[in-house]
């Protein structure tokens, strides 16, 4: 398959602008297509996925098969329902299992479950993503909404783009926010060198990203925050409040030095994961149009961390 680089990419990364050129395939999948040599470049094979790309010049991808592919058995026993009906499903994401199949593993996501569960159901983000509407990350835990229909699945989106949708977490962060509550207006966009992390970037760049956040608990240099993002960037809530010196305990990608002097002794019970959890979710029906919400409760993990820092820090 050949293309040709349009202006408006310029310059950038090969990897980054066949993301563009190519939309059905993902980052990681293009990457290893250049770096197995099934790329070409003005007709010149291509071996760096950074190297800059003009306008104009064609680009040639062989498509070839994944590798590296990890699959493993769904059980929909543990898909936790919270409400089903004919339109839409929601659900109670546990942390640590992926919303869709990505390109190093395949299976026992969320989408898998809701399949093996309920049937098939519609795809209209991807043939890998059935059911699909919104994401969390994968240590992300809570209320995540399915979609049964095409109508369901389209009003659904259409919601989540005009951001009438109401999204509320419960964020443990390191650190002392210097007011109750706050706005984190800064645009997002992707890391140079490492696409699979975010950052913030200075106003005119990247993508326009809003969270709202206000203080429930101070708990000796750590905090329980309410969050509520305005816009659904990758990683987004991860990456504003780390900016802000307020990174998640136990965020591994994120964690930032510096920002705060809390150290944690050995036998504080931080979970392999980011203390976020997606506690509320507010939309209107796709039938209905009534105004719904529904809540899931801290899992247990992050619940023991805030147990045990009410008990140890204050």
């Amino acid at each position: 398959m050949t293309v040709g680089v349009p202006p408006a990419l310029q310059g950038r990364r090969l990897d980054q602008a066949l993301t563009v050129l190519f939309p059905a395939l993902t980052r990681t999948h293009l990457k290893e297509l250049i770096q197995d040599g099934h790329v070409r470049v003005a007709g010149v094979l291509a071996t760096k996925p950074g190297a800059p790309v003009e306008s104009g010049t064609s680009v040639e991808v062989a498509i070839a098969a994944r590798r590296n592919v990890r699959v493993e058995a769904p059980d929909a026993s543990t898909l936790r329902v919270l409400h089903e009906d004919e339109a839409i499903i929601v659900i109670d994401k546990p942390p640590g299992v992926l919303a869709h199949r990505t390109d190093t593993v395949s299976g026992a996501t969320i989408s898998d479950l809701a399949v093996l569960r309920y049937g098939a159901l519609p795809a209209l983000q991807g043939d890998d993503r059935p059911g699909i509407v919104h994401r969390l990350d994968a240590g992300t835990s809570g209320v995540m909404v399915l979609a049964r229909t095409e109508d369901a699945f389209r009003d659904l989106m259409r919601q989540f783009r005009d951001r009438h949708v109401a999204k509320i977490y419960l964020a443990l962060v390191y650190g002392e926010p210097r007011f109750d509550t706050g706005w984190i207006s800064t645009p997002i966009d992707r890391a140079e060198g490492d696409t699979s992390r975010m950052r913030t970037v200075e106003s005119g760049a990247g993508r326009p990203a809003q969270t709202y956040y206000e203080v429930r608990e101070r708990i000796g240099g750590l905090a329980l925050l309410v969050v509520q993002p305005k816009t659904g960037r990758t990683h987004q809530i991860r990456v504003h409040l780390g900016s802000i010196g307020l990174p998640l305990v136990g965020d591994k990608r994120y964690k930032r030095k510096g920002g705060h002097s809390l150290r944690l002794p050995g036998d504080a019970p931080i979970p392999g994961r980011q203390c976020l959890h997606a506690t509320e979710l507010r939309f209107r029906h796709p039938l209905t149009r009534a105004e719904v919400r529904y809540e899931a409760p801290l899992h247990d993990d992050f619940a023991r961390m805030l147990a045990w820092a009410r008990e140890k820090l204050v």
